[in-house]
């Protein structure tokens, strides 16, 4: 019989307010990793993790690896992986999660610039001793001590800690062969994720998608589903929203200018989406106080239904 094909599930994070980086730090991260879970992940951002202690496996894509204490991660945007503890041991980890673009953006790169860069760094997932790469291992100590304490300009730090920690990523990758027979469908997805982000104000066809992952459309939808556990154009909606959530906390634009600007050709299909998606109408959405000051900060989907 042919092997069933296991769902993954898509995590959605958002960078707080003006951080540069997003930390997940703290005794909240001391667990069993991966219990009762069978099924990998994958985020929007670069996750860089940091294990403190425990022992269980790290899998990407179709690799395994043992972990134990100073061990780090380094998993691109979009790349299919699950960490699992040893049977009821308790392990901690600590995260950054990191978008490439916006810190290099930050520093003034060139778009051409950034999209080499991008290229290097997103080009494989790694694991590794911290001893293994003191530089690497440094700067996320770093990162996560500016994070914590938050201190004086702390910002501006973890923002030049995390330029110089995308370069030292990209020349640890730079290592390796820049083949493009290595690719997975998972990666190539990317390209399309990338795409959308870029131009979800724009009214776009699935077959731009598709060739943006060199793909047949066909080919390109079936891909798609499989991995993100949803349509692409389930997804372009899923985006559309997500910035109209932002443009209703930090303006006062009117819905239907709200609808326009996130892509959406009239306000009914804006709204029928909205509450879809987020469960309420965007009026609804915009006078509770609580979605205010950052709901979305740490807001995280599952694109996995029933999840």
């Amino acid at each position: 019989m042919p092997k069933k094909k296991q769902a993954a599930e898509f995590r959605f994070y958002e960078l707080p307010g003006d951080e540069p980086v997003l930390a997940l730090t703290g005794s909240k991260w001391i667990q069993v990793y991966g219990e009762n879970i069978d099924k990998l992940h994958f985020h929007n951002l670069m996750e860089i993790g940091y294990c403190h202690y425990g022992s269980g496996d790290l899998a990407f894509e179709e690799a395994r690896y043992r972990f134990g204490a100073d061990m780090i991660s380094c998993i691109p945007a979009n790349c299919l992986h699950v960490t699992k503890s040893d049977t009821d041991v308790m392990a901690f980890w600590e995260y950054l999660f990191i978008s490439p673009e916006e810190i290099l953006q930050r520093q003034g790169r060139m778009p051409q610039e950034i999209q080499a860069l991008r290229e290097v760094v997103n080009r494989r997932a790694f694991f590794f001793r911290a001893e293994e790469n003191p530089a690497i291992a440094m700067l996320i100590r770093a990162i996560f001590q500016e994070m914590k304490q938050k201190g004086a300009y702390y910002r501006s730090c973890v923002e030049g800690l995390a330029y110089a920690l995308l370069f030292e990523i990209a020349r640890a990758n730079g290592r390796e062969s820049a083949a493009a027979a290595g690719k997975t469908n998972t990666m190539q997805l990317e390209q399309a994720i990338a795409y959308v982000e870029q131009n979800y104000r724009n009214n776009f066809r699935i077959a731009d998608l598709a060739d943006e992952c060199h793909m047949s459309e066909t080919h390109f939808r079936r891909v798609f589903q499989e991995k993100m556990n949803m349509t692409p154009i389930e997804y372009v909606n899923f985006v559309r929203i997500k910035k109209a959530c932002e443009l209703i906390d930090r303006t006062d634009i009117s819905m239907e200018e709200v609808a326009e600007q996130v892509g959406f050709v009239t306000p009914s299909t804006f709204n029928r989406n909205f509450r879809r998606i987020i469960g309420t109408s965007p009026y609804q959405w915009k006078k509770r106080p609580d979605n205010h000051a950052g709901k979305l900060l740490d807001y995280r989907i599952s694109a996995l239904k029933g999840w």
